[in-house]
């Protein structure tokens, strides 16, 4: 069931946060100390993790997707309605667009050549990111590193 509650959106560091009330935490299932949510600010959907904070309540980060599509901005008073986020992790499987362009560029063999935990790394940085463009963007810079790494290996 959602909860709702307002705040103000503010800085720590270079990114933009906002205090999530203790009565709507103490209601949500962490992970590891995190809590995977899902909701609305300002009525745009977003999929994030509330972060723990020593000793204060918990922050949700607002990213830049978040703001754009919220029309809000930093200083800005904003209304949240968030609930706990329980789909299942897609980020162990390999994304379809990096399949392809391993495929296309006879680099699937190398990918696998890297140790269990490197693909692992890759591929769930590869499903943090928000945008298709993004996704894209980063794919290329995996190509690349895989091709160089390819004539490193060849005597």
């Amino acid at each position: 069931m959602a909860q709702t509650f307002t705040a103000k959106i503010y800085r720590i560091g270079i990114n933009r946060v906002v205090n999530v009330p203790l009565s709507i935490t103490q209601t949500l299932i962490a992970r590891k100390g995190y809590i995977p949510v899902k909701g609305f600010i300002e009525g745009f959907y977003f999929e994030q993790t509330l972060c723990p904070v020593r000793n204060k309540e918990y922050v949700l980060y607002v990213n830049g997707l978040m703001l754009k599509g919220s029309g809000t901005k930093e200083g800005d008073t904003a209304y949240f309605s968030i609930e706990q986020n329980r789909a299942k992790r897609q980020d162990e499987s390999m994304p379809e667009s990096l399949r392809n362009q391993l495929l296309e560029n006879n680099l699937l063999s190398d990918f696998e050549h890297l140790t269990p935990s490197r693909q692992k790394e890759i591929i769930r940085y590869l499903h943090y990111l928000k945008t298709e463009e993004a996704r894209q963007r980063n794919v290329k810079k995996v190509l690349s590193m895989l091709k160089e790494w390819g004539k490193a290996r060849i005597p």
